[in-house]
């Protein structure tokens, strides 16, 4: 598609900006622009505006976008696979409570990204947000920055989804013999890569069939809800009311419930990280613009409300929670479903609902992360940018930075191959790196409502709670960032050590000293190929 003439910006908005609007009649199409590729006239607008050209189909629509947003989030299915970090820091008042709290921030998060994808709906996600809402003295070093930090989490995120798939199968081996030899490193390492390359496949060659795809398995996400639900209240013995909610316990030993509690706050934070894996597929969204923050608040809304009822359910039927934490399974829901039915088949059916779910979860997560890192090699800010950039004609699809994704997520798997403590200290990166990236887009947009600078035209607008809510979102993420850095228990072993501050510190340093030897001189600053309004 042939863009109009693109020049650099010079740091200031038009002072209309904020009161025009995409719908508005002023506005108009430049250069005798034509939707292709599945866009509509605001996405051409959208596209145009940004200096970017449209590369890839928009196949998804709203009900797809919102079904990879929901499988990728799994809420219900995380908070029963993580149940762990909360009940052992927290208990299960402390789970259930500090839940309620993290779905209310999750949702000013989610309202503050959907609004700037409504204003520049692009694959680029948070860096170009800073790109274009920081101010001019550091926007570029700073979107630099942030698109290594946001890339490197979901490149760390696709081995740990995919780590994920492969404990629930082993899980499932070792509940029908516990003593099977199926846990060594080498195997784990082998069933994380078998399910990262079947990942990879469906997004090479089914790629087209993506969205059809994600509107199923929500179908699925719901009904295997309902049947979670149904079999653990008609099964499972009951723990009193009084009792689930209102017991804390600081399992952990750091003295303090409260800190125990925040502790695990790591159970519901990854049930509602990766919102932003939707804007990386808004180049592939019809009507992004408009479509894209409604299926975003609309996910994680619903996502909140399985989730809660989710471990509600858990914390009620779970029973003997020290003797289900240490079940030979690994698995806590594994144990928690056999001792419900008594019958290893039934358990073997409803964990396999789960190991499906995951895979799917792992080629959205592949999806995502492939376009973040198309996008950011883009604008040159990768090392052999010009070969990931690339998207062959007729695919339609960025097929090399997905082959990158694969091999980078391969590599870091590898790293299990000598010790387990070094691929949890490159996975345990993912959570601290994306709150970062998110935490740094919303300050800069907060920053320009502060200074009473105009914003960017939008068809999806906080209107006057913009403020309210970016400093609630702003204030969750803060709580999310610090608890991310913690252990499980204090002093731990080097086994046990929570890594990811040492390794975002090193990231950081590098990231910086690289920007300024070279990735200054090629890195093409979003903001730079923006046309002035």
């Amino acid at each position: 598609m042939e863009m109009g003439n693109v020049k650099a910006m010079d740091g200031k908005l038009n002072p209309h900006v904020e009161a025009t609007s995409v719908n508005s009649p002023d506005f108009t199409y430049e250069d005798g622009i034509q939707p292709q590729k599945g866009s509509t006239h605001a996405d051409v607008l959208d596209m145009s505006r940004m200096g970017k050209r449209q590369e890839l189909q928009r196949n998804f629509r709203f009900l797809s976008i919102v079904g990879f947003i929901m499988i990728l989030q799994s809420s219900w299915e995380s908070t029963l696979l993580a149940a762990s970090y909360g009940l052992t820091n927290g208990g299960t008042g402390g789970v259930i409570w500090v839940t309620v709290g993290v779905i209310l921030g999750a949702l000013c998060m989610i309202a503050s990204i959907g609004e700037m994808a409504s204003m520049a709906p692009t694959a680029g996600g948070q860096y170009h947000w800073v790109s274009e809402f920081a101010p001019k003295s550091v926007e570029k070093p700073l979107s630099y920055i942030v698109g290594w930090l946001a890339l490197l989490g979901w490149v760390t995120g696709c081995p740990s989804a995919a780590q994920l798939t492969s404990t629930l199968v082993q899980g499932l081996i070792l509940l029908k013999n516990e003593n099977a030899n199926v846990a060594m490193l080498w195997q784990t390492t082998l069933f994380i890569m078998l399910f990262l390359i079947i990942s990879v496949a469906f997004n090479l060659f089914l790629a087209g069939k993506l969205p059809l795809a994600e509107g199923i398995f929500l179908i699925v996400h719901i009904f295997g809800y309902f049947a979670f639900l149904i079999v653990l209240w008609t099964m499972s013995d009951h723990a009193p009311a009084s009792q689930v909610f209102g017991t804390f316990t600081d399992g952990g030993g750091w003295g303090n419930v409260g800190l125990s509690c925040l502790v695990g706050i790591t159970t519901p934070l990854w049930c509602f990280l990766g919102p932003d894996a939707g804007a990386h597929m808004s180049e592939e969204l019809k009507d992004a613009g408009r479509v894209l923050p409604s299926a975003m608040v609309w996910a994680t809304f619903f996502n909140g409300l399985l989730g809660l009822t989710m471990i509600i359910t858990l914390c009620f039927c779970i029973g003997d929670i020290d003797g289900v934490l240490n079940s030979s399974t690994g698995i806590p829901i594994i144990q928690v479903l056999y001792n419900a039915t008594g019958s290893f088949n039934g358990t073997v059916v409803m964990t396999t609902v789960l190991i499906v779910l995951s895979m799917v979860g792992t080629i959205t997560v592949i999806a995502a992360t492939s376009r973040q890192m198309w996008a950011f090699a883009r604008d040159k800010g990768l090392p052999f940018s010009s070969y990931i950039e690339y998207v062959r004609p007729g695919w339609d699809i960025p097929l090399n930075a997905i082959i990158v994704t694969l091999i980078l997520s391969l590599l870091i798997t590898a790293l299990n191959f000598g010790s387990d403590v070094a691929l949890n200290a490159i996975i345990s990166l993912s959570n601290a790196a994306l709150i970062f990236s998110y935490m740094a887009s919303i300050g800069c947009i907060r920053l320009k409502r502060f200074r009473n600078e105009p914003l960017l035209p939008r068809r999806w607008s906080l209107g006057k709670f913009g403020a309210p809510i970016n400093d609630a979102a702003m204030a969750f993420l803060a709580v999310g960032f610090v608890m991310s850095f913690f252990p499980i228990t204090p002093l731990p072993a080097p086994a046990d050590m929570n890594w990811a501050i040492v390794i975002f510190v090193f990231v950081i340093v590098a990231a910086v000293v690289n920007y300024v030897v070279s990735a200054r001189k090629h890195y093409i600053a979003p903001v730079a190929l923006v046309k002035e309004q």
